[in-house]
């Protein structure tokens, strides 16, 4: 059974860091690319924040967190990581990692990251 567990959120102030975890496990986790999303409170739309591929050799930013966020992953610990600096108050949002096996996404329950002026 795919899981994938989410944590480091928080409340920080702004130009804080947090560094977030999601622990995979019911996979082969070495063999998946990774994904980090994020969706805002309002009911707005959610973002994909940072893609790591399998290898961790290639990663991709979204342009809205360039050079404030870094995605990387440890495959001897099944786990990515979402390393983020100068938070911003527009950064607060519940962020999920993902995998996608076949056609199926499996996501993670989220973990809050709250960032106040």
């Amino acid at each position: 059974q795919v899981q994938l567990v989410e944590s480091g959120g928080g409340s920080v102030q702004a130009g804080g860091s947090l560094r977030l975890s999601c622990v995979a496990s019911g996979f082969s986790f070495k063999d998946f690319d990774m994904t980090w999303s994020r969706q805002a409170p309002g009911g707005k739309e959610r973002e994909l924040v940072g893609y790591v591929s399998k290898s961790g050799v290639s990663t991709i930013i979204a342009d809205s967190v360039k050079g404030r966020f870094t995605i990387s992953r440890d495959n001897a610990k099944n786990t990515v990581y979402l390393q983020m600096h100068s938070l911003k108050p527009e950064d607060t949002a519940l962020y999920s990692c993902k995998t996608r096996w076949g056609f199926s996404d499996y996501w993670g329950q989220g973990t809050q990251v709250t960032v106040s002026s």
